[in-house]
C-alpha cells in the first residue's frame, strides 16, 4: 500500500509524562509553494517540544509535512499554521518551531514560534 500525505499527525502517550524532557525533529526538506509565483519554497524546520500527555508519531509527521508539496503559502503562515496544529494537538508544556527558508531572491527568511510565548 503506497503512502499518501495526511492532514493530522498521530500521537501516542508520553511514556514519562512525570518528567520534563525535550523532543527534537529535524526536518530537512519541508516543501510547499510561493503563493504567488507558484514556484517551490524549500525549508528546514526544527521541531522542539516539552511533551505532556501526548508524543508525535514520526511517521505520521512526515505525511502531515508531505501534505503541504502543492500548497500555496507564505513562509511566515505555513511555519504557524504547522506550529498551531501541533499545539492543538499535543497540548505540549513548551514547543518551539523554526523554520529556515532556502534563499529566494537572495533573501533567507527565518521563522520561529515559541509556545507558550514568553512575551504574553
Amino acid at each position: 500500500m503506497a503512502t499518501k500525505p495526511q492532514n493530522h499527525v498521530d500521537t501516542f502517550e508520553n511514556p514519562h509524562p512525570g518528567r520534563n524532557y525535550e523532543i527534537v525533529f529535524d526536518c530537512p526538506e519541508f516543501t510547499c509553494l510561493c503563493p504567488l509565483t507558484g514556484q517551490p519554497d524549500f525549508a528546514q524546520f526544527k521541531i522542539r517540544y516539552v511533551p505532556d500527555k501526548l508524543c508525535v508519531e514520526l511517521k505520521s509527521l512526515k505525511l502531515y509535512l508531505w501534505s503541504f508539496r502543492d500548497l500555496g503559502a507564505f513562509h511566515e503562515d505555513v511555519t504557524n499554521r504547522i506550529a498551531n496544529h501541533l499545539i492543538e494537538t499535543l497540548s505540549p508544556r513548551s514547543l518551539t518551531m523554526e523554520a529556515e527558508w532556502n534563499v529566494r531572491g537572495g533573501i533567507t527568511t527565518t521563522v520561529v514560534v515559541r509556545h507558550p510565548n514568553p512575551e504574553c
